[in-house]
């Protein structure tokens, strides 16, 4: 079970790993507190009859486990030093350290002990009955399991440990003579023990400490909102990397810089800023957190709208440790505000002027004191019918914006011609417009694809009416062709085209030009539920650059 032996001839004593050659120092005046032991070993031929002063020899161990306590706080290295101590310090041939972990005991380390006892030692010490032995309770275990495996020819000998009145582990030492300590040999072996448990424990503690700091660390750097940790004269101690992207800003250029560096504002924010609530005395209490909102000035335009919360750290005697600055990205609220304006403004203009239409030529007709011929009469009707359908599309069209906000549109997948689709609008807008020449071009083997005809039907229903739109008169044509996996469907115009600067925005939801305000009605929802479709249909759509020589928008479709 145990590597290391000794015989009646030899002058070293194996210890495993390590061999001693003990000096002719013991004299028979010795009278120390071992001085029993010693004649015992020495009676029963266990060590060689020169040994080294035994009194200097532990002092040099409680030296070294002093230098231990202070300069080791690797937990793995410390136990394996204590041991190889314990084992000379006790003239062991081998031994163990145990710790009591929350859930039981636990083998930490071990030196000089088979590999088959220490498998067999390893899962004993997890059983749900040995996880609540004492100290004294396991120690008396280990020496009855040590001497039934070695059939009488080992002992072991315990030393607990305890720091801060709390058993942490135990030192178990095997030899093969018996325990003979005199009561000032216990004191002197417990004084080790004590130490021993000191430095284990600090190495505990340091090692949590490490582990909960690589935990602050990897939540400090994995959170998406940015995050300064403030001193108590508001310097910055710490960044992550979001506020870092935030920023623009290096670590090297943040840390250590005062807060007021750093957190600058374009323009006056929402709510006191930190340097004025600290003028005011804050904080007061320790939930005193603090919110303020604005635009803060980058080293790269533009500004970023954000929205930082204060959150004072405070000590027992109510003394600023540090603040907690948490910085968002508030850009996609502020867009969901505008957003939410322009739909309130487009909705409510374009829809008053149906519906004051429909009621101005209602009311006309109505009108008692007046008697109207047929053609009056078919006219206005005709108008209130035009008002009425176009108040019916743009609800339409709402509805399925706010379909895609909940969650996409639902598609009907059939066999689609595109040609006859195409020929079926043109049919249909031919009537609306004699100014305009409605053609279309598809050449003569363009294939069926698989789509939602009616779906597409509205795509280029919305493309020929914006085409209408936007050209006063003049060609409008719907084309077809064909790659080698893709069929690609054009409306082109005749009209001034789509400004360079507009393109990048023309799909956005209620998006409308400066020129198309003025010039035309709509809410700038066609070309947002277009794009829709046909990314629905795993397809994509663009507009072409062409301006002043009139506009064209592309999608494309898998064959």
């Amino acid at each position: 079970m145990v590597r290391g032996s000794t015989s009646n001839n030899d002058k070293i004593v194996n210890f495993g790993e390590e061999s001693r050659t003990f000096p002719a120092r013991l004299q028979n005046s010795y009278t120390g507190p071992l001085g029993a032991v010693i004649k015992y070993l020495k009676s029963m031929s266990i060590i060689p009859s020169m040994l080294p002063d035994f009194r200097v020899r532990q002092r040099d161990y409680l030296l070294e486990i002093s230098r231990a306590l202070t300069q080791e706080l690797d937990l793995e290295k410390l136990l394996a030093r204590i041991l190889r101590i314990s084992i000379e310090m006790l003239a062991g041939q081998a031994g163990l350290i145990a710790l009591k972990l929350p859930d039981g005991w636990r083998v930490a380390t071990a030196h000089g002990i088979a590999p088959a006892f220490l498998s067999y030692l390893t899962p004993l010490l997890a059983e749900e009955k040995v996880r609540e032995l004492d100290v004294r309770e396991l120690n008396r275990m280990l020496k009855e399991l040590t001497y039934t495996a070695s059939m009488g020819l080992l002992n072991g000998t315990g030393l607990p440990l305890a720091a801060h009145g709390q058993v942490i582990g135990v030192i178990f030492i095997f030899r093969n003579y018996a325990d003979l300590f005199t009561p000032n040999d216990r004191v002197l072996l417990q004084s080790f023990a004590d130490q021993a448990a000191i430095a284990v424990f600090n190495a505990q503690l340091y090692g949590q400490v490490t582990y909960e700091k690589k935990r602050l660390d990897a939540l400090l750097d994995s959170a998406a909102d940015g995050i300064l940790i403030l001193d108590a004269k508001f310097n910055i101690e710490r960044s992550n990397e979001a506020f870092e992207k935030l920023l623009g800003k290096s670590r090297e250029e943040i840390t250590g810089r005062e807060h007021s560096e750093i957190i600058k504002w374009k323009r006056e924010p929402q709510g006191r800023t930190l340097e004025e609530s600290i003028a005011n005395g804050w904080p007061l209490t320790p939930n005193a957190t603090l919110y303020v909102e604005g635009d803060l000035e980058r080293p790269l335009p533009p500004p970023l709208p954000v929205g930082i919360t204060y959150a004072p750290l405070l000590s027992e005697e109510n003394k600023l440790l540090n603040v907690i600055v948490s910085i968002r990205d508030i850009t996609h609220f502020r867009t969901a505000d505008e957003l939410k304006a322009t739909f309130i403004s487009v909705v409510s203009h374009e829809l008053r002027t149906p519906v004051a239409l429909i009621k101005g030529y209602a009311s006309t007709l109505r009108r008692g004191d007046a008697k109207w011929d047929k053609h009056t009469i078919s006219d206005s009707l005709a108008v209130i019918e035009e008002e009425a359908d176009r108040l019916s599309k743009m609800i339409d069209d709402l509805l399925d914006a706010s379909r895609l906000q909940a969650g996409g549109l639902s598609l009907s997948h059939a066999d689609v011609a595109l040609p006859s689709l195409a020929l079926r609008v043109t049919e249909r807008f031919a009537s609306q417009s004699p100014k305009h020449r409605l053609i279309t071009d598809f050449p003569a083997n363009f294939p069926v694809i698989l789509g939602d005809e009616n779906r597409l039907e509205q795509v280029i229903s919305n493309l020929v009416s914006n085409a209408m739109k936007y050209a006063s008169a003049g060609e409008i044509k719907i084309s077809g062709t064909l790659r080698p996996d893709q069929v690609v469907v054009c409306v082109s115009d005749e009209g001034p085209g789509i400004d360079a600067k507009d393109i990048p925005h023309i799909f956005d939801r209620f998006y409308r030009s400066t020129n198309a305000v003025k010039q035309t009605k709509g809410a700038g929802l066609g070309l947002y539920l277009a794009r829709a479709i046909i990314e629905a249909h795993g397809g994509r759509i663009w507009a072409d650059p062409k301006p002043d020589s009139g506009a064209r928008i592309c999608f494309s479709l898998a064959r």
